[in-house]
């Protein structure tokens, strides 16, 4: 049998681990979270599961990305979970990219250029500065719930907090040699990260967002990145590794495999572990 304090936390469905991470470390022993993915998905096409439904209908608060970032799954699981609570613009609804000012927002969104996100670029947890303004709303969200616990809230928030400024500090100073460093990836995760650490975006391998590559846009990519002399290929692991890993052994440049949220390599549990893992990773692929 559940104790009192078991039976009184606060049900959380977090869409993705990242905000299910950050969710924790918030909320501490008053929640229990539950994330939707395991870290290895498309973040766009997380796999819908049968359980997902009872998750949803007894969920307390959802936390979820934004930016669309979940609208191929989202929607129909909360038409299906039948949660009054949960659903688009209720308290519960928890909005991590509120205050977040997008990237990359499209002029069209016409279905020729692509699955494009009208919103802007949902990626934006890959900078760990905008990381805090997810944090922050969490705990908004937690706070309205449960004000009773505001003083917990708080506090794990500061920690957590002052752990990531920390952890920041150290990740500008490694990435430091990579200022101006450019790179491509497979899909378009990057641009907040980019952005944040100072290196340089130089495009997909996909053709446009959700569209495999073609022969010729693969020839054009390896002569631009030999003009260019760009020297980091990234694959998610959500992606097959034969495009990238011919490319990178075509251009001579360094294939690293970094995950988009936490789970999605081996000892990335956290996003802490997460972005210390990345940052690691592209460290070690331009030599000194």
């Amino acid at each position: 049998m559940a104790g009192p304090v078991e039976a009184a936390r606060i049900r959380v469905v977090a869409t993705l681990t990242d905000v299910a991470d950050l969710t924790r470390n918030v909320g501490g022993d008053l929640v229990e979270v539950q994330s939707l993915a395991t870290g290895i998905e498309d973040t766009h096409g997380v796999p819908m599961k049968p359980g997902f439904i009872p998750l949803l209908n007894r969920a307390d608060l959802l936390v979820l990305v934004g930016f669309g970032c979940e609208h191929a799954f989202l929607p129909a699981l909360l038409e299906a979970s039948k949660n009054p609570r949960i659903q688009y613009g209720k308290p519960a609804y928890v909005d991590c990219s509120r205050g977040i000012s997008p990237l990359e927002v499209p002029r069209s969104t016409d279905h020729s250029e692509g699955d494009v996100h009208p919103y802007g670029n949902p990626h934006y947890l890959l900078d760990p500065v905008l990381a805090k303004v997810a944090v922050q709303n969490i705990c908004n969200a937690l706070v309205a719930l449960a004000p009773e616990h505001q003083v917990e809230f708080l506090r794990h928030r500061d920690d957590y907090l002052a752990r990531l400024d920390a952890k920041i500090i150290g990740w500008q100073e490694a990435m430091k040699p990579l200022q101006g460093a450019q790179f491509v990836s497979y899909h378009e995760h990057w641009p907040y990260f980019a952005a944040r650490f100072g290196m340089k975006y130089s495009g997909t391998i996909e053709l446009k967002p959700g569209i495999d590559p073609t022969p010729r846009h693969i020839e054009q990519m390896i002569a631009a990145m030999k003009a260019e002399h760009v020297p980091i290929v990234v694959r998610e692991p959500q992606f097959p590794e034969k495009v990238p890993s011919l490319i990178a052994k075509q251009t001579g440049a360094t294939l690293v495999k970094l995950p988009i949220m936490p789970g999605g390599v081996p000892h990335t549990e956290t996003y802490l572990d997460m972005m210390d893992y990345i940052v690691r990773a592209l460290v070690g692929a331009v030599p000194k």
